[in-house]
């Protein structure tokens, strides 16, 4: 089986399919129990790999998973972006993570962004809402910035208490789905 997983680019990124050297800083971010706490810790290797490849096969499922945001300078995996929606989230979720040595430069607003505008033109949805653990502050800043508001409160049945921040939909950015009539 060959999955379809677009590549997309942005001025110094690069959103691309998983790549089997992408585990090692996966890893390192999911088991880092900081930094992974809003995203979904893994307590060792083992578990970190079923998430690597979860992802690989959300992709095959649902066509949509996150995405390796690598930095076109360095090469460097710094992070993860993109739609995900496994069984048990009331809606398709915009999520982003940093990894380790890539904050403050604005990677995750640019990454978030570009797979925000590849969920509304390409994969044809019209709206989407970024799932936060109350306390998030970072994420809650993010999502503002992009212009998502709180929407409500709901119990995820992975993370516990979720707050949706509902992002501005398809029609308010003035995006259509790639081939739809203007």
């Amino acid at each position: 089986m060959t999955l379809d997983i677009p590549r997309l680019e942005t001025d110094q990124l690069i959103l691309r399919a998983p790549a089997a050297a992408d585990f090692e800083p996966v890893a390192e971010f999911l088991m880092d129990p900081v930094r992974a706490h809003g995203f979904g810790t893994e307590p060792d290797r083992a578990r970190a790999w079923r998430w690597f490849a979860m992802n690989i096969g959300h992709w095959a499922l649902r066509g949509c998973g996150y995405f390796v945001i690598e930095d076109k300078t360095s090469g460097a995996a710094c992070g993860l972006t993109g739609i995900w929606c496994p069984e048990g989230w009331p809606e398709p979720e915009l999520g982003y993570a940093v990894f380790a040595g890539f904050e403050g430069r604005g990677i995750a607003y640019e990454a978030a962004m570009r797979a925000r505008q590849w969920a509304y033109t390409d994969f044809g949805l019209h709206s989407v809402g970024s799932h936060i653990v109350p306390g998030n502050t970072r994420s809650v800043a993010l999502a503002e910035r992009m212009g998502a508001t709180y929407e409500r409160t709901y119990l995820n049945p992975h993370m516990g208490e979720d707050m949706i921040y509902r992002h501005p939909s398809a029609a308010d950015l003035g995006l259509a789905r790639a081939g739809d009539a203007a």
